[in-house]
């Protein structure tokens, strides 16, 4: 559950998958966000941790059109969540990892599995303690999966993980694998599920940057803009 969570007006904007050219085009969560951060128009906007951008990216293009209206209030809450701390990008992936893992399909979670255990050697290597030491979460999950985690310890064995490329190349697909898994898993809630996966991963960014709520939480007449263009492209 977010710790802090801005004042909001009554009325949300509109969203929609994919990216959009202007907002007379639709929006999607990040493009909003920097809509209202005042940056220029994307989808990619500095305001917001790149991995955190990616989470919300893909959790806006995968659940039903029923369940992405509640996606909406969240988007204050990512502006001004940036930093470099690789923690960040290890915690979120590993947390979207763990909560897919159990539930996602066969095919996804090897791939899952040895996310997992990246993130925990990752984590070992920038806190200098034992790689082989599993978080009770990661613990929890792995076993869960037996022949997942088999096949993904004989994988690490030949492929360690690079610090290097993890922010880069692992994180990313890390977490497309787990949001794709969790929206095609067959659960009675995967929108709600989903949108559980934005939200821990916000208060991840938020505790390792040392932000609370959005700065921009006074600012209603930039939010009853985005939603007049939100609501207007959306034809209602």
């Amino acid at each position: 559950m977010l710790k802090a969570q801005p004042r909001l007006p009554d009325m949300l904007p509109v969203l929609s998958r994919g990216k959009h050219r202007n907002p007379r085009k639709g929006a999607c969560f990040m493009e909003l966000a920097s809509y209202l951060a005042g940056e220029r128009w994307s989808d990619h906007p500095a305001c917001t941790h790149p991995l955190l951008a990616s989470v919300a990216r893909l959790v806006n293009d995968h659940p039903s059109d029923e369940g992405r209206p509640r996606l909406a209030e969240l988007i204050p809450s990512v502006i001004g969540l940036t930093g470099d701390d690789l923690h960040i990008d290890a915690l979120i992936t590993l947390r979207c990892a763990t909560i897919a893992l159990p539930i996602a399909a066969a095919d996804r979670q090897r791939v899952l599995a040895v996310s997992v255990l990246v993130c925990e050697e990752v984590l070992a290597q920038l806190d200098a303690r034992r790689g082989d030491s599993l978080s009770p979460d990661s613990e929890r999950v792995l076993v869960a999966v037996p022949q997942a985690t088999r096949w993904a310890d004989r994988f690490m064995r030949h492929v360690p993980p690079r610090l290097a490329a993890f922010r880069r190349q692992a994180a990313p697909h890390a977490v497309s694998c787990a949001v794709e898994g969790a929206a095609h898993a067959l659960i009675p809630d995967p929108d709600g599920m989903l949108r559980s996966m934005l939200v821990e991963s916000i208060d991840i960014c938020a505790a390792w940057t040392g932000h609370g709520a959005s700065g921009v939480e006074g600012d209603d007449a930039a939010w009853a803009e985005a939603c007049r263009l939100t609501v207007a492209t959306d034809g209602r």
